[in-house]
């Protein structure tokens, strides 16, 4: 089944074109990396998928259904910036997110809380900076969802810690479900992409199973994305 699908996906920001009548389909059980330079469309495309835009042309479905309230039970967003409230703890927002959320799993929230010793009673806006974003992606990967949308997951987190971010983005999710991931990291989580999406300039450079684009260029996607995008 595909999960996400988008149609002639076009997004202008006053003169400025974002996203070029962008063609994209991506199948249910994946792990796709968003890959592209600053200002290539990475976050506009989400944020359309998640109905925080509208299109200004075009047309992006969610398994079938148009961006709606029906839709946004089926996503599991992570912004690429601090949104939880920072008053609240660990605890506070497991509860809030078992209230919010239908599909929410607590127990599987806090076994991995309780795998990196994360302070349940420490507000938010006590914790680090890495310490904040993996509490953040955990509530974000303990939903059942159908596609998950992850915006720069690992980028302010340090580098002993990535490997099991990673991991836990494998191990929670269901196999019938997408993860999009977009990242400048993309030397750290290519050992977990199954496809590669090029954006550039607001449009689709490449769209390829992983393994067969390592193949085709005798390179590592990270090699090749550099390559492509060499100033």
């Amino acid at each position: 089944m595909e999960t996400l699908v988008c149609e002639g996906l076009s997004k202008s920001y006053g003169s400025k074109l974002a996203l070029n009548r962008i063609d994209l389909r991506l199948e249910e059980g994946r792990i796709v990396g968003l890959l592209g330079p600053n200002g290539s469309g990475k976050t506009t495309l989400i944020k359309l998928a998640s109905r925080l835009l509208v299109p200004s042309e075009g047309r992006i479905t969610i398994c079938g259904e148009e961006p709606s309230e029906i839709t946004k039970a089926l996503i599991s967003y992570l912004p690429d910036r601090n949104f939880l409230p920072d008053w609240m703890n660990s605890e506070e927002l497991l509860q809030m997110y078992g209230d919010f959320f239908g599909d929410f799993d607590e127990v599987k929230a806090l076994e991995m809380l309780n795998n990196l010793n994360i302070d349940m009673k420490m507000p938010i806006k006590k914790m680090s900076k890495g310490t904040r974003d993996k509490v953040q992606l955990i509530l974000t990967m303990s939903r059942h969802a159908k596609l998950y949308l992850l915006d720069e997951p690992i980028a302010g987190v340090d580098p002993a810690s990535r490997d099991y971010i990673l991991n836990t983005i494998i191990n929670n999710y269901d196999e019938e479900a997408t993860v999009l991931i977009s990242t400048h990291l993309i030397s750290d989580v290519e050992s977990v992409l199954d496809e590669a999406i090029f954006l550039k300039e607001g449009e689709i450079f490449l769209h390829k199973n992983s393994d067969e684009l390592r193949e085709e260029t005798g390179k590592s996607i990270d090699e090749y994305f550099r390559e492509v995008f060499r100033c």
